[in-house]
């Protein structure tokens, strides 16, 4: 029961990182999208593209959190204790990121607008890049069983640097891909030029960070180095080749399928580092079976888990479906 909840809870890592990383990206891309006149267009259609879903794709994150500290309650405390400060920045990139999103369209002057576009789009860099160091201190054992562990050296160190640097570049990938298919959705040939570019871009600095992380997990987490290339390596081979494949397509001018791959690329990569890291919940000192709760509370996770997959899922698809179909745009 406790593997069972164990893959539910990283179930919701990779959907929280796939659904909701094309939404952080989409806020690279706004930053990056430059002044108000040349980035007019860009940011209408990432304001289009993702004004829908991007609060709906919070759910992912509410349910790990939910999922991590009723199942494994020894290791939410450690979690919470010791990496406080980049969890709490995270959190406030989220508030900052909801309310500049929601205000850049009811505030009246350019300066407002200007000043909550900032906000969103920084936050959108901040947030992934901050729980990109969760990640890496947790992989790296950095996080102490009883908990109350370094607040800085948890996520201040080269795994977790990479984690939060390979974060946003993979974030900022995702979206380029999706946003080059919206474009083309739209007829829009200069703005689909526009994001391919940047999904040429992203693709190439996601490969070379990494191809550099090899070595920094070599150097500062040598167990998760292993198991990355031996448990983990078809996921990370599925995953290249999902990414590369998507960049192929867009390059022959065929989007068909290419956001069911860049989805694939993601999401195998993250899968990796699951199985990497198996059968540990923290590092290699805290085993997923001893940090578990309760057999029956367990189970009522998974009875849960199974409703929620019936009464979600469904409701999520319809959304996403009307979403591409254009049916929920504002006129």
């Amino acid at each position: 029961m406790s593997t069972a909840a164990a893959v539910i809870l990283f179930a919701g890592v990779v959907l929280y990182a796939t659904f909701g990383g094309a939404d952080f990206g989409a806020g690279f891309w706004d930053l990056t999208a430059g002044g108000p006149e040349a980035g007019r267009r860009p940011r209408e259609l990432i304001d289009g593209a993702i004004g829908p879903v991007w609060e709906a794709n919070h759910v992912w994150l509410i349910f790990c959190l939910v999922v991590l500290w009723t199942s494994f309650p020894a290791g939410f405390a450690a979690i919470m204790t010791t990496l406080y400060v980049p969890l709490g920045l995270a959190a406030l990139g989220i508030v900052l990121r909801g309310s500049g999103f929601a205000f850049r369209k009811a505030a009246v002057g350019l300066a407002g607008r200007q000043a909550a576009g900032a906000a969103f789009a920084s936050s959108s860099v901040i947030t992934p890049f901050f729980f990109g160091t969760v990640a890496g201190g947790i992989a790296s054992g950095r996080v102490p069983a009883a908990g109350a562990g370094d607040a800085v050296r948890s996520w201040v160190n080269p795994t977790s640097f990479l984690g939060g640097t390979l974060a946003v570049v993979v974030c900022a990938y995702l979206a380029a891909v999706f946003l080059t298919a919206e474009a083309r959705a739209r007829s829009d040939d200069a703005l689909e030029a526009w994001f391919r570019r940047r999904a040429f871009a992203a693709a190439g600095v996601a490969g070379g960070v990494a191809l550099t992380g090899v070595f920094v997990l070599r150097a500062d987490a040598g167990r998760l180095f292993d198991h990355l290339l031996g448990d983990g390596l078809p996921l990370l081979v599925v995953s290249g080749a999902a990414g590369l494949s998507a960049v192929v397509l867009i390059a022959r001018g065929s989007l068909r399928g290419v956001r069911l791959l860049a989805t694939a690329a993601v999401a195998a990569v993250v899968a990796g580092w699951g199985v990497a890291q198996y059968p540990y919940l923290l590092g290699t000192h805290v085993r997923i079976a001893e940090a578990a709760a309760p057999p029956a509370t367990l189970a009522g996770i998974v009875a849960v888990f199974v409703a929620a997959a019936i009464l979600v899922g469904p409701s999520l698809a319809l959304l996403f479906w009307l979403q591409q179909q254009g049916r929920l745009e504002t006129h």
